[in-house]
């Protein structure tokens, strides 16, 4: 399909993938509407956004991909839905299963239907390297037992199979694309990069989920983002499901002491009891996506992690400076740290 001139619609376009994946859109030449319900999960959405907001072909609609009306409002005249909205979080899907379940696996239902009923096959689905579980061979590719260990793999799962069930019953493209541990600038606060660059700079200790052996397979955003734009180019009738992810791990103990590096703290991680339903590690086998979309990822974890803590200092700086001019301790006194 060709984008220029197209009406795609984002559902959760107002997020950390997002919102990088409206301006890669508009590059385009697309029409992009955003729906987004800007739930309470993490606040400062509304910043993603700020600078599309003068762009004649860029719109935000509040609101929710379980308001079934509202849904297919949208979904009438557009071409194709890139469907990103969701619960994140493992722990807190954990904590807020019937949640989770609504809007990773409802939601998407509802996606899905509303496009068949008015007419638009084109979907992009975002899944999740979390649908595997416990890896049982490296690297994951896409024949991979899927075996989640917790809820938000198990609604994510759900959401692939109503995506291939309707692709296969009714003739429509739906690619499924199984981001593997997304990271950059504007990423959520519960992400592990986020957390720890939190607590380094702040002059604490980051939190390390079990011994630091777990790894994870690290992908900038600028690569998920040209994987699900070329995802849109690229037909697939009958549906299909693709990993996105670099294709190599790094441990956590490694990232958080590359962090601390950056704040030049001489002190450790702190360790605690690994969360319910965690795994060891992630390793993309990304041969398939190389192959379909003609993409392959082009930042390295290193350039990655540079880039993503350039942004998040920044982006704190401006924040001390803003609770600062409004007459509040900034974090930089609360902690005893330089911002």
């Amino acid at each position: 399909m060709e984008i220029n001139r197209k009406k795609i619609l984002v559902t959760g376009g107002a997020g950390f993938i997002g919102s990088h994946l409206s301006e890669g859109l508009l590059k385009q030449g697309a029409k992009v509407t955003v729906l987004d319900n800007f739930d309470d999960f993490y606040a400062g959405k509304e910043e993603n956004l700020k600078d599309l907001l003068t762009n004649d072909r860029f719109k935000i609609v509040r609101g929710s991909i379980l308001d079934l009306e509202l849904l297919e409002s949208l979904v009438k005249g557009a071409d194709a839905v890139v469907h990103l909205a969701a619960q994140a979080g493992i722990r807190y899907c954990n904590e807020h299963p019937f949640k989770a379940n609504s809007v990773n696996a409802g939601g998407t239902l509802n996606v899905i239907v509303s496009c068949q009923k008015l007419g638009v096959k084109k979907i992009v689905y975002a899944s999740s390297s979390s649908i595997f579980g416990e890896p049982v061979k490296v690297p994951m590719d896409e024949t991979h037992p899927t075996d989640p260990t917790n809820g938000y793999g198990a609604s994510k799962l759900a959401g692939e199979k109503y995506c291939m069930s309707y692709a296969r019953a009714f003739g429509m493209d739906i690619t499924c694309l199984r981001y593997f541990s997304v990271y950059g600038p504007r990423g959520r606060p519960d992400q592990v990069l986020y957390s720890f660059a939190n607590k380094a700079c702040a002059g604490e200790r980051p939190v390390i989920y079990g011994d630091g052996s777990f790894s994870r397979d690290f992908t900038y955003v600028s690569d998920v983002v040209s994987a699900t734009i070329l995802s849109l180019y690229t037909e697939s009738e009958g549906g299909r499901v693709l990993n996105i992810g670099y294709g190599r791990d790094f441990k956590m103990i490694d990232v958080a002491k590359k962090i601390l590096e950056h704040y030049g703290d001489g002190f450790e991680p702190r360790f605690v009891q690994q969360y319910e339903g965690d795994f060891s590690k992630t390793i993309c086998g990304n041969e398939q996506a190389r192959r379909a979309l003609g993409w392959r990822p082009s930042v390295k974890f290193e350039d990655g992690l540079s880039l993503f803590l350039e942004w998040f200092d920044a982006n704190r700086l401006a924040h001390v400076r803003k609770m600062e001019s409004e007459g509040a301790p900034s974090e930089s006194k609360l902690s005893g740290h330089r911002a």
